[in-house]
């Protein structure tokens, strides 16, 4: 063969490579919505579970998909236009971390698939028929099982065995978070006194600490909320003074100063989300995969019991998963 025939052949090969290499990029990368309550700045330690979750099972961000993310800030009022803002741009899928935007989003869109990373009772907000067989168009992962709040609550007694009063930071304008009250209600009893510090936005919350100190609260529960989270550093800030053990539900508030933390570890539960999208990218029903139970962890900040005087028992400290200081 002639060289030149020869470098005509290759280049011809060369050209149906790069055309099947071409034929192989999607016209359109998915676009994966994202909206959470929280700020962007409070929820991103967590949400990079998501991407390393994707690249794990051979997705990469910019490459393979692009992610929208919206934030709430803290405010539920904001959810609605921020969903229908995100609802625009066609997602192919949209990851929450609230159920209260998870039930948005199917009332806005009834086709959009919804992972929802941290759902609250998904079947009694109607979400889903059962946790096994969703049979909608939202799955995901549960933030609370049944048995949280008593666990939360026995494990606050045993760090604060004398407890009489027992407060709790409540978001008035977030269903989810009302459902966490009516749980620890029933899970404290008669016994103890249960103070509730409703609040309905930021300004509330120095109001709810002055509560919680006229009713000589012993400890303090504060509940999974995007407010509660975007106000984090005030919370705990406002707990050390008042010298109020606090038991919070992520162990981002322990390592920004925190006493103990009790509650899902967040950032597995947005990598276990990527299974989900895949799944749904590749053509599974959002209806067809079972809602999963959250995976729990304790993280205790030894230097913030010692600063409280508090000593922890030994049990707890063995169950712990993490402890800090």
């Amino acid at each position: 063969m002639k060289r030149r025939d020869f470098m005509t052949v290759l280049g011809g090969a060369t050209a149906l490579q790069g055309f099947r290499t071409l034929a192989q990029v999607p016209a359109r990368r998915p676009i994966i919505g994202s909206i959470v309550a929280g700020s962007s700045a409070a929820t991103e330690q967590r949400r990079s579970g998501f991407p390393q979750g994707m690249k794990e099972l051979g997705y990469f961000e910019g490459r393979d998909y692009v992610i929208e993310g919206r934030y709430g800030d803290g405010d539920v009022t904001r959810l609605a236009a921020l969903v229908e803002e995100l609802v625009r741009l066609k997602p192919q899928v949209i990851l929450t971390g609230t159920t209260v935007a998870a039930r948005e989003i199917e009332r806005t869109a009834k086709t959009i698939p919804i992972v929802g990373v941290s759902l609250t009772d998904p079947v009694g907000f109607g979400l889903a028929a059962s946790l096994a067989a969703p049979g909608g168009q939202v799955t995901g992962i549960l933030i609370i099982s049944d048995s949280f709040a008593g666990k939360q609550v026995g494990l606050a007694l045993e760090v604060v065995p004398g407890a009489r009063t027992i407060g709790m930071l409540v978001n008035a304008g977030n269903q989810s978070s009302l459902v966490h009250r009516r749980n620890v209600e029933s899970a404290v009893g008669a016994s103890i006194k249960f103070v509730p510090g409703d609040v309905h936005k930021p300004g509330d919350i120095d109001r709810a600490f002055e509560a919680f100190a006229r009713e000589h609260v012993d400890l303090l529960l504060v509940p999974p909320d995007g407010l509660f989270v975007s106000e984090s550093p005030r919370i705990v800030t406002l707990a050390a003074a008042a010298r109020l053990p606090a038991l919070y539900p992520y162990r981002e508030l322990v390592e920004a100063g925190g006493l103990m933390s009790y509650g899902v570890d967040l950032r597995e539960s947005w990598r276990r989300a990527a299974t989900f999208v895949d799944k749904i990218l590749k053509g599974a029903k959002p209806g067809d995969l079972p809602i999963e139970q959250p995976t729990n962890e304790l993280v205790i900040n030894k230097k913030a019991a010692q600063t409280l005087e508090l000593t922890i028992p030994p049990a707890v400290l063995r169950r712990a998963d993490q402890i800090i200081g």
